[in-house]
C-alpha cells in the first residue's frame, strides 16, 4: 500500500471540509478497473482534491519542470504524479497514460490542459480523447468549484464543491474509431458534461 498517497488523501479531505466543502456523486467513480477522471482546472489544489474522494489510488500528470528539484520531484512521484511536457505533443506522456490504464489504474486528466485563471472554461484539448480512445476506458466527468477561493469559502462568501457525474461508458468509447476527429469530438463531449455539472452545482446554491 502506498501510505504516502493515502495520508495525503486524508490531509486533503480534511482540508476540503475545513473550508466547508461539500461533495456529491461519489458513487460514480468505479471501485476498480481503469478509468479517466476528467475535471475542470482552476487551482493547484484540484488534482489531489478531485482524487481524494474516489476511494481509490489515482495517478496524475504534472509539468516536467516540477521534477527538476530532486526532493520535490521524489515527493510528488510518491503521490503518483508523472512528468509531462506542456504545450507540445508528448508521446512519452501518452504512452505512460496508456500503460497506467492498461494496468487497471485510475488517471486524473484535465481536458483544458492547464488552469483557467477565471471560473470560465477553456477549450478542450484533444489529448484526453486520444488517450481514452486508445486505452478504451470509461470517463467520469467531475466539476470542482471554489478551489481558487478557499478563504472566501471558509468565511462563507464562496462555496467549495466537488460533483462527480455519470460516466461516459467504455462501450461508447470503444465504438469510436481512433482518429483525430473522434479525439476532438470526445474531448468536447467531456467538456460539455463538465459544464452540465457546473450548471447543476450552481443551481443548488
Amino acid at each position: 500500500m502506498n501510505w504516502t498517497y493515502w495520508i495525503s488523501c486524508l490531509f486533503f479531505q480534511s482540508m476540503f471540509y475545513f473550508f466547508r466543502g461539500k461533495v456529491s456523486g461519489r458513487e460514480y467513480p468505479p471501485e476498480s478497473g481503469p478509468f479517466i477522471l476528467a475535471s475542470n482546472h482552476i487551482s493547484y489544489f484540484d488534482p489531489p482534491l478531485v482524487a481524494a474522494f474516489t476511494g481509490r489510488e489515482m495517478f496524475f500528470f504534472a509539468k516536467k519542470e516540477l521534477f527538476k528539484n530532486r526532493f520535490f520531484g521524489a515527493l510528488i512521484r510518491k503521490v503518483n504524479a508523472r512528468p509531462v511536457r506542456r504545450g507540445v505533443f508528448d508521446r512519452g506522456g501518452l504512452e505512460t497514460a496508456i500503460q497506467l490504464l492498461e494496468k487497471g489504474e485510475g488517471l486524473v486528466i484535465f481536458p483544458e490542459g492547464t488552469r483557467s485563471l477565471t471560473d470560465d472554461f477553456l477549450s478542450a484539448k484533444p489529448g484526453i480523447g486520444m488517450i481514452a480512445c486508445q486505452a478504451k476506458v470509461a470517463i467520469v466527468p467531475v466539476y470542482i468549484h471554489g478551489s481558487n477561493a478557499l478563504w472566501k469559502c471558509f468565511f462563507g462568501t464562496a462555496k467549495l464543491r466537488i460533483r462527480y457525474g455519470e460516466p461516459l461508458l467504455r462501450d461508447y468509447v470503444v465504438s469510436l474509431e481512433a482518429e483525430k476527429r473522434n479525439y476532438i469530438a470526445l474531448s468536447e463531449e467531456i467538456m460539455r458534461r463538465i459544464k452540465a455539472l457546473k450548471e447543476k452545482t450552481l443551481s443548488s446554491f
